[in-house]
């Protein structure tokens, strides 16, 4: 196998060492069950050599043998079921477990990360791959064991019946074992190639689908399905040599069962002929060759699994060995006992960018050597044209990215952002986006990101602030409306106005507002603007402007061109500089579009 059994270990004592008592219950019942299994074909001997042999007492004691057959077969048949109930449940609870853990470890990476993959690659790994390790989570180290154990015991009770018969069926066990394990190590690059070719095909349909309004009015609709046609011929081939060396174990099995039943039956016709043994004795061989097969069938598609296991756990532990570019040190210190800066609450917070110089690719800077200030409950304004970098500004003082050069520091304390813990630092610094992220829960969920601490209480009285109380009483259940997929049924104003919310529920000391506020009618821009009004009063805000009447209420403008600072000075100044960007900017546009 091509991962370190230390993974599979690893993997393994993390999420299953919290259920021991449930895997003690499930070892318990498959080691019964296979003593169970030992027992019946013995009881079969014996009732095959009473029948043969004519005593008076036959009928009695043939009575009591098949009585506890069928006792013994109805036992195994409940620690079948218990079995499968107990490992079903393990695995259930592991999965889920590594599930969040992924999800959790993908959320906290960093936006390149996210900007290089497709989301549907993402929850192929997160769902696909891990729901590949069910039945390794739950009973793979255990069924290994118990069919090692069953062939053993097999194998230790035909020695004892006859050393031919031993001898013969140890042979037959090491070869057929010997085959199924090469088989194995031929199948795990397969199923990695298809589990690759897998998520590849999810993230191209769950691009589409998100997509599929441009795609039908821009008349992409052929043009995709050829595209999905591509990707099913690139995945089959993948798909059915992983599936051909799956089976392929399977057509080995059942030639293994034919040259077994042929070698008993052979070597016991010979000893019987000698008298060495009984017709039962003969069934007795008989029945457990499927129980030497049987395990050694088990080991098969353990193997089978581990194949696939083999390929899942190497893209999950890929994904767990991926490090995010920002690191949370701060917390990290915070946990060993050192520390740290903190934030004074209910007070506006400043910023300032140090000649800072960023680029999603380090060799293309998006900015260069930008320096600026906002100070504590200051406004700035930032214009530029698309791509000048206005949307690069917020996402790093969210520290969603760290810059090349230089440093960012939070004002009046100069505290630089990686001195701060992330989740301190989002508390206090709040983000409104063009583009509004709506959830199918309710209203409440929806402002309060479904934290169970802030109440109703809370919430109607941030809309009151905001004067969103009357948009609140015409929705049909108040804070237990529904809101659709996406948001559907809001407009683009209405979702704005969740959005203002949400950061009005955090109370931040500093605002970045990215508006979306050209596409909305007048009255709902009339709401937005005295929404904005409340939000920004006691807080320090940076307004990335699209709209140059907008600027109206910023104390200080930034203009970026190509990620350039090329003007930066106090508003009232620049406006009135003939020569000033600004000036010659309202001048020419009259307060229009500017991106």
């Amino acid at each position: 196998m091509h991962i370190p059994i230390r993974q599979y270990s690893r993997l393994l004592a993390r999420y299953l060492r919290p259920r021991r008592a449930r895997l003690l219950t499930l070892a318990t019942v498959l080691f019964s069950s296979i003593a169970l299994e030992l027992v019946n074909p013995q009881i079969t001997r014996t009732f095959i050599d009473t029948a043969a042999s004519g005593r008076a007492d036959v009928l009695t004691t043939l009575i009591r043998a098949g009585a506890a057959y069928i006792a013994i077969a109805l036992v195994y048949q409940v620690m079948r079921i218990a079995a499968t109930y107990v490992g079903d449940g393990v695995a259930w609870d592991a999965t889920n477990d590594l599930q969040a853990d992924l999800a959790l470890h993908v959320l906290k990476l960093d936006l390149t990360f996210h900007h290089a993959r497709t989301p549907g690659e993402l929850i192929q790994r997160v769902d696909g791959d891990v729901g590949q390790l069910s039945t390794f989570f739950s009973q793979f180290a255990l069924r290994l064991l118990s069919s090692a154990v069953m062939l053993v015991a097999v194998l230790v009770l035909m020695w004892r019946e006859d050393w031919r018969f031993g001898a013969a069926m140890t042979l037959f066990a090491l070869i057929a074992a010997m085959v199924l394990g090469r088989i194995g190590k031929l199948g795990t690059a397969r199923w990695r190639a298809n589990d690759q070719a897998a998520a590849e095909f999810y993230g191209f349909v769950g691009e589409r689908l998100s997509a599929t309004e441009d795609i039908r009015t821009s008349g992409a609709v052929n043009y995709t399905l050829w595209r999905l046609n591509a990707q099913f011929h690139r995945w089959f081939p993948l798909s059915f040599n992983a599936e051909i060396f799956g089976n392929f174990g399977w057509m080995t099995t059942l030639t293994c069962y034919a040259l077994a039943d042929l070698t008993v039956f052979g070597v016991g016709a010979w000893l019987f002929r000698l008298g060495a043994i009984t017709l039962g004795t003969i069934y007795l061989a008989w029945d457990y060759v499927y129980l030497v097969i049987r395990p050694i069938n088990d080991l098969r598609w353990v193997i089978d699994d581990l194949q696939k296991a083999s390929a899942s756990i190497a893209r999950v532990q890929e994904l767990f060995d991926t490090p995010s570019r920002i690191q949370d040190r701060a917390t990290l210190a915070r946990s060993t006992g050192v520390d740290r800066p903190t934030l004074a609450l209910d007070t506006p917070l400043g910023v300032e960018f140090d000649s800072v110089t960023f680029g999603y690719t380090p060799s293309e800077p998006v900015l260069r050597d930008i320096s600026f200030d906002v100070r504590p409950g200051e406004v700035l304004g930032v214009l530029g044209h698309t791509g000048s970098g206005k949307t690069t500004l917020a996402r790093l003082l969210l520290r969603l990215y760290e810059p090349q050069s230089g440093s960012i520091r939070l004002l009046p304390s100069s505290t630089p952002l990686e001195a701060l813990p992330l989740a301190t630092l989002r508390q206090h610094v709040g983000l409104v986006t063009q583009d509004v992220q709506l959830f199918q829960a309710s209203v409440r969920d929806n402002l309060a990101l479904f934290d169970p601490s802030i109440d109703d209480a809370h919430i109607c009285g941030a809309l009151e602030e905001l004067g969103l109380s009357q948009w609140l009483a015409r929705l049909p259940r108040g804070l237990d409306t529904r809101l659709g997929a996406e948001g559907s049924g809001l407009s683009a104003g209405e979702a704005q106005l969740l959005a203002f919310t949400r950061v009005f529920l955090r109370d931040p000391g500093l605002v970045i507002l990215d508006e979306a506020s050209s596409r909305l009618d007048p009255a709902t821009e009339r709401l937005i603007e005295g929404a904005v009004k409340r939000l920004l009063a006691g807080r320090s805000a940076i307004i990335i402007a699209h709209r140059l009447v907008t600027v109206q209420r910023t104390d200080t403008i930034l203009i970026l061109e190509r990620g350039v600072r090329v003007e930066y000075g106090r508003r009232e100044a620049l406006a009135a500089d003939p020569g000033s960007r600004l000036s010659r900017l309202l001048k020419a546009s009259a307060g229009t579009l500017v991106s």
